[in-house]
């Protein structure tokens, strides 16, 4: 094909989103360097984030957890972009808390700065639009493979279809512990994770549904692929809230809008990955 002047099709195949990788080289720009600088800046203590860390993407564990006084703001966490919050959790200990971290590039630069910081542990519950019916909204995915449809997994791993949660051990510990949790629904599956909410087409989410996946939601994948060449302790769940708003009344959460069902299962995450 002749390429006329001006014309910026890509004829030769060069995606950079799955070429140009070397994914076996160290990254010239790392976490602990940008955490030094803004501590620098900032004149904040050197002091480690708690053990076990969530992302909430949708903020409303942590509006709930600020509504009922529960909360304290670590004074060390050097981030530029979000603050870090943390509560006791009931049988667990001091957890600390982002919330409103949306979409995978936002939630791996998050997770790269909480592991850097003394992390050892981090779950992330993202609400999620229901993709293969398992029943009445809302209810929870573990999830255990994440469908690559977002940009960010692809600086940590080569091109595949999924990303896979690269601890089977860990998660299944973890599904056993959720399978006695009075009072929520708890299934297992695939996700689609993508980066554009608003091009969840008839055709794109068939092709994700005949791929085996039970929600859409937009961090686990990447989420997932960091864990994996970090070798880092992740979670993540979806909390399946609507069905992509196509019915009024859709995105109902549950009592203090899910925050109570979310704290629920992620202490008994927590609890199952800490057994010997």
């Amino acid at each position: 094909m002749e390429k006329k002047t001006g014309d910026t099709r890509n004829t030769d195949a060069t995606w950079p989103i799955v070429n140009g990788k070397d994914h076996a080289s160290p990254s010239v720009f790392r976490p602990e360097a940008l955490l030094r600088e803004a501590r620098r800046q900032k004149e904040l203590p050197l002091l480690a984030v708690p053990s076990v860390c969530v992302l909430d993407p949708d903020g409303d564990v942590v509006r709930h957890l600020k509504h009922t006084g529960r909360v304290r703001v670590h004074e060390g966490w050097a981030c530029y972009h979000t603050d870090l919050l943390t509560f006791d959790l009931d049988g667990v200990g001091e957890v600390g808390i982002i919330g409103c971290a949306v979409g995978a590039p936002f939630a791996v630069l998050v997770a790269e700065q909480l592991f850097a910081s003394g992390c050892r542990l981090l779950v992330s519950v993202t609400s999620a639009g229901q993709i293969t019916n398992n029943g009445p909204t809302p209810y929870f995915v573990l999830i255990d493979r994440a469908l690559r449809d977002e940009g960010t997994s692809y600086h940590y791993l080569p091109p595949a279809a999924f990303a896979e949660a690269p601890n089977a051990t860990l998660l299944a510990r973890v599904e056993e512990a959720l399978s006695g949790l009075s009072g929520v629904a708890v299934h297992r599956g695939a996700t689609w994770t993508t980066d554009a909410p608003y091009r969840e087409t008839e055709a794109a989410i068939a092709s994700a549904r005949d791929l085996g996946a039970l929600a859409v939601e937009m961090e686990a994948a990447a989420l997932y692929a960091f864990a994996a060449v970090a070798h880092r302790s992740v979670i993540c769940f979806a909390h399946v809230t609507n069905a992509m708003a196509q019915t009024v009344g859709d995105f109902e959460k549950g009592e203090a809008d899910g925050a109570a069902a979310t704290l629920a299962v992620i202490a008994s995450a927590v609890l199952a990955a800490a057994e010997p």
